[in-house]
């Protein structure tokens, strides 16, 4: 069943996901790098991130409809794992993800959400990982992946939702995570963490706050990673790898 141009689906199975993959591997990006991890990623996403490095989760999305009974038990099938991340395309539009998050909660693991921070569900989520998208992000006519040119505007209407993220912030342990092109970025993202820190209840430390460098080849890393380390540590953030690009690439499955 596809996926519309809003990322939401036309006709969604009752108490099923779209799911593009679910595998083993360790997790790559924020506080909890390193650690062994099964990830669970749906398909569709509000957003276009021209940078996407989910692409057929959003710009084409791919996906086969499983239930929560099937999706926790190939969770249960990795052994090794304690940790399960929900991740996307964007995995809080879809309903059956508060089942799937309170599942695996009662089932003892613990819950990573991979989400742009527009839209807040009440779950079992022992950290949420949020990733405001900059107007960086926004698929300019050139540098729409699909060269349409159709989203530019939509995405950078959506890409924000204050209300949106300061309930995740109030509700869970969280961290935000932003993807950064280049230091342009860093006086918007000072911004954006002070109205945050305005709109929500929950004290947001410098140390919550994680620059992570755009590249999803270690090629496209290399050029990256240094500055955007300068720049976390000029303003006292946190930086964060992206391990797994480091590791294996791009391959997919990792």
């Amino acid at each position: 069943m596809p996926v519309d141009a809003d990322g939401t689906t036309d006709a969604e199975t009752e108490g099923a996901l779209p799911i593009n993959e679910l595998f083993y591997s360790l997790q790559g990006e924020g506080r909890l790098a390193g650690v062994p991890t099964v990830f669970v990623r749906t398909s569709g996403c509000n957003l276009r991130c021209w940078f996407c490095d989910s692409y057929h989760t959003s710009w084409e999305p791919t996906h086969d409809w499983q239930d929560v009974d099937e999706i926790v038990a190939a969770v249960d099938s990795y052994d090794q794992a304690e940790h399960v991340v929900l991740t996307g395309g964007e995995p809080l539009l879809h309903e059956a993800s508060v089942d799937l998050l309170n599942r695996l909660g009662d089932a003892g693991y613990h819950t990573t959400v991979e989400t742009n921070g527009t839209i807040f569900r009440d779950a079992h989520v022992d950290l949420a990982s949020i990733s405001p998208k900059l107007q960086s992000s926004t698929p300019t006519p050139e540098k729409d992946p699909t060269g349409e040119g159709k989203w530019a505007e939509r995405h950078d209407q959506r890409r924000v939702d204050l209300d949106a993220l300061a309930a995740l912030v109030d509700a869970y342990e969280s961290q935000l995570k932003f993807v950064v092109t280049d230091a342009d970025d860093l006086p918007e993202i000072d911004r954006l963490v002070e109205r945050v820190r305005d709109a929500a209840a929950t004290t947001v430390h410098d140390s919550d706050v994680l620059l992570m460098p755009e590249g999803a080849t270690r090629e496209a890393l290399d050029e990256t990673r240094n500055a955007v380390a300068e720049l976390a540590m000029d303003r006292g953030y946190r930086y964060t790898p992206r391990l797994h690009v480091d590791l294996w690439n791009d391959a997919p499955g990792t």
